[in-house]
């Protein structure tokens, strides 16, 4: 699915839709959990409650439909396809570079991270519907070391991207930064969230691929580049 450059846009365009879904259903995801039972004390938090107080009135019929964690596991189920899209997306761009040495090695604990990620939030959110079972502890086991290999991996594939002068380097600054704004991020809204970087990042990467040859994109500065068959 990877190999024709309509195909190639297609995902490019499809990651760069996802980050803006994430950015907005990912707040109402964030409003749902802070009104379970588990989630109740994230209010305690002054900047998380500064804006989510105010927004959970204005939005109430969207988070009062059926019970708070029904709502809550309803809402949770975007991050399964967000996944799929930004883990989708860093695969063709990994087709088209050529790594060595430090890149190499960030590109593997990425992807092992995002596959992970996908396989987390799927038995995170849609092997549960109205309540709780058994598979969210199987989750819990899988979505933890998932998130840190996607966290430390986004963040070290950033370093390299920056140092091969890959644009655009928006991009590449969100990968980097996106172990430290995971350290922040919770204290505005929840931990789902700190998914929000990886996704524009390689939400970035897509729309570029879909307005410009990915020769020119994902290769160095002042490099023709050539795509990885």
């Amino acid at each position: 699915m990877f190999e024709t450059p309509e195909q190639q846009r297609t995902i490019g365009r499809a990651a760069w839709i996802a980050a803006w879904a994430g950015l907005v259903v990912g707040q109402l995801h964030a409003l749902s959990r802070f009104a379970t039972e588990d989630g109740k004390a994230d209010l305690d938090l002054p900047l998380t409650r500064a804006w989510a107080e105010p927004a959970a009135d204005v939005l109430r019929p969207l988070l009062d439909w059926a019970s708070p964690d029904a709502v809550y596991l309803t809402y949770g189920k975007i991050w399964f396809p967000l996944a799929l899209a930004f883990t989708a997306c860093a695969f063709v761009v990994r087709r088209h570079r050529s790594p060595a040495g430090f890149e190499k090695w960030a590109w593997r604990i990425a992807l092992t991270g995002y596959v992970g990620a996908c396989i987390g939030t799927f038995c995170d959110y849609w092997t549960q519907w109205t309540d709780y079972n058994v598979f969210f502890d199987i989750a819990f086991a899988i979505t933890i070391p998932a998130l840190f290999l996607t966290l430390i991996g986004s963040s070290l594939l950033g370093i390299a991207l920056l140092r091969r002068g890959v644009r655009p380097k928006l991009a590449a600054w969100l990968l980097t930064l996106t172990f430290p704004l995971a350290l922040v991020i919770p204290e505005v809204t929840s931990l789902g969230n700190v998914l929000l970087p990886v996704l524009f990042a390689f939400g970035l990467y897509g729309r570029s691929l879909t307005t410009v040859r990915p020769a020119e994109v994902l290769s160095p500065a002042g490099s023709s580049g050539t795509p990885r068959r």
